[in-house]
């Protein structure tokens, strides 16, 4: 494996504080803290996966942020893109589960250090040595970062890298629906992969009456992504792929839309926080080394399930032979 990343996942880093039981913020007494953000999560996920990437954040110059930064560096990754900026806190977000380890969020993101990324900071020489980058729909949804955001998506383009995005919806942090809307939907003008839940395609705008349909509505746009994955939690996932997918397999060179699917694995769920962010480490690491869709999706949706089994996002992210092992045991 090469030394030199090829990856760049960018966007925010913060502290989820998980609760000791189910209940309200009002219930909860007690609280673990547990590194987060969900393109840390998945710059962590592929690293443990064997595939680390470039990780550009900003962080507090706080005690939260430098132990955001050991906690990173102690994953495997380099230090080089992570910020500190010394007039703004680290983002703190308080996790609540229901009695099905669903989870709701409340964030402390006022003007942080994560809403503060600068467009530019990624020079063109670094952007052009990569093959991938990944970006989420956090840091559109405020301040300096929403531009940083779209510069770093539109240079990417240009440079010939594959750009994947998650919209990861959180109502909280946007002024109006319609906002996230727009603001998402314009991003993806220039996508190549888009990793969604149905309900965030929904609230993009998106059309149908299954999550089939909404990843073909999602690539049959003229502009776009050419790839969807459609995660569905427990019942697993779907993905469409478009003409201009360059996906190895049964989508190689497919003259029209083709579709896969795949079926959830059974877990003893624990805590969901983070299974989106491990399926997306799953996508990039297969669809970057050749993968076909449907091994894509067997192999990402092995990832999120074993991540659901224990508590935290970023510290229940599995390597490749526990997930080698747990597929056979499952075969």
């Amino acid at each position: 494996m090469s030394t030199d990343p090829s990856i760049l996942v960018a966007g925010e880093t913060l502290i989820d504080f998980l609760p000791e039981r189910p209940g309200s913020l009002t219930e909860v007494d007690s609280f673990d803290r547990r590194p987060g953000g969900a393109p840390a999560n998945v710059a962590v996920g592929l690293a443990r996966l064997g595939n680390t990437p470039l990780f550009w954040t900003r962080v507090g110059d706080d005690p939260f942020g430098h132990y955001l930064r050991e906690t990173l560096t102690d994953a495997g990754l380099s230090d080089q893109y992570i910020e500190f900026d010394p007039a703004a806190k680290t983002t703190l977000a308080f996790v609540t589960h229901d009695s099905d380890s669903d989870r709701e969020f409340t964030f402390y993101r006022d003007e942080t250090a994560d809403t503060r990324l600068e467009p530019g900071r990624i020079d063109d020489e670094t952007l052009a040595a990569l093959e991938w980058v990944h970006v989420g729909g956090v840091t559109l949804a405020s301040g300096p970062a929403r531009a940083a955001t779209r510069d770093l998506i539109d240079r990417a383009g240009k440079v010939g890298c594959t750009v994947s995005f998650d919209p990861n919806a959180r109502p909280e942090l946007w002024h109006a629906e319609e906002t996230f809307a727009s603001v998402c939907r314009d991003a993806l003008e220039g996508v190549d992969v888009c990793k969604a839940t149905a309900g965030e395609l929904e609230a993009l705008g998106f059309t149908g009456a299954t999550p089939t349909e909404l990843g073909q509505a999602v690539v049959a746009e003229s502009t776009g992504p050419h790839t969807a994955f459609v995660t569905r939690g427990s019942d697993g996932a779907v993905a469409v792929a478009g003409p201009d997918a360059p996906w190895g397999g049964e989508h190689a060179g497919a003259a029209s839309l083709a579709v896969a699917e795949t079926d959830g694995y059974t877990v003893e769920a624990v805590d969901t926080t983070g299974a989106g962010d491990a399926f997306v480490a799953g996508i990039i690491t297969a669809l970057q080394g050749g993968k076909s869709v449907s091994e894509t999706l067997a192999s990402s949706s092995a990832i999120a399930a074993i991540t659901t089994t224990e508590a935290g996002a970023m510290t229940a992210l599995p390597d490749r032979e526990t997930v080698r092992a747990f597929r056979r045991e499952r075969s």
